[in-house]
């Protein structure tokens, strides 16, 4: 992942019930967390957690 990827934002980042569409606006490699994802949603809200918490945009689609 890459700034200015779309990812899906996990339901526990954003506290909603689905995953939400968001746009990588920042990459920080935390010495305690690990990668820290921060993406802005359509609605302009800013999330950030680690990067486990965030999807490439359709890789919740993909079969194989």
């Amino acid at each position: 992942m890459k700034i200015g990827d779309k990812v899906s934002i996990s339901p526990q980042v954003t506290d909603r019930t689905d995953w939400i569409e968001g746009t990588i606006i920042e990459i920080e490699k935390n010495p305690y967390a690990g990668i820290v994802i921060t993406a802005k949603s359509a609605d302009g809200e800013v999330f950030f957690e680690k990067e486990d918490l965030f999807r490439p945009l359709g890789e919740e689609a993909c079969t194989h």
